[in-house]
């Protein structure tokens, strides 16, 4: 695999034609992965920016930034209003229950009590803490908050999203000389923040909540 993605950045067009073809594609990339959770966008990001991070164009980064980020709320908003569609309707949407499935009970009930807790503002938290979108559009869905204030709670969501992992993405392209070297270690990066919490809870789940007392 690293050597197939060696060769892939290697065989890479000039700047002028990977920025034509790469924002585009990056824009309708996140948007789908933000509409059907499905993509892993964030290693998406990481890896333009690793890009973008080895191109002369001072200004590639910035763009990488603003592709994603407005992707990012793009499909953030399309979902919220499908979510509410199926909400008003009777027998619910398709859409609905995609959300409603990827979002556990437990996750569902904290994402409800932090909502109350602090209203809009965990929109921002919501979008950096891996699965943790999805309930919090969901417990956002059913107390009925109208889709004008879900969102400008979005928008520093998807803003800093956006900007951690294309910070994640630079700091990959600055440790290796060659373009391919910082996309393989973008994306490591990337699993692993977005793997961290997942294994933190199985071992949670796995040797019981008193593991962690007995480094204190």
């Amino acid at each position: 695999m690293i050597q197939e993605i060696q060769q892939l950045v290697r065989d890479l067009p000039a700047e002028s034609t990977q920025q034509a073809v790469g924002y585009p594609t990056l824009f309708t990339l996140v948007a789908l992965g933000s509409l059907v959770p499905v993509v892993p966008t964030g290693a998406l990001v990481s890896s333009a920016a690793v890009v973008a991070f080895h191109q002369t164009s001072p200004l590639s980064l910035l763009f990488v930034f603003l592709a994603a980020s407005a992707a990012a709320f793009l499909g953030d908003v399309c979902l919220y209003w499908l979510g509410q569609r199926g909400v008003r309707s009777k027998n619910g949407s398709k859409w609905l229950s995609a959300i409603t499935r990827r979002a556990a009970p437990e996750r569902l009930a904290q994402a409800q009590e932090k909502l109350t807790d602090h209203g809009g503002t965990v929109l921002v938290l919501s979008r950096l803490i891996p699965a943790g979108r999805i309930p919090v559009m969901l417990a956002c869905l059913l107390s009925r908050m109208p889709l004008r204030r879900f969102a400008r709670g979005d928008v520093p969501a998807c803003l800093a999203w956006a900007a951690t992992y294309q910070l994640i993405g630079i700091l990959g392209g600055s440790l290796f000389p060659e373009p391919w070297q910082g996309v393989v270690a973008a994306i490591v990066l990337t699993l692993l923040v977005s793997g961290a919490p997942a294994v933190w809870r199985r071992l949670r789940t796995r040797f019981g909540p008193g593991t962690g007392d007995a480094t204190g």
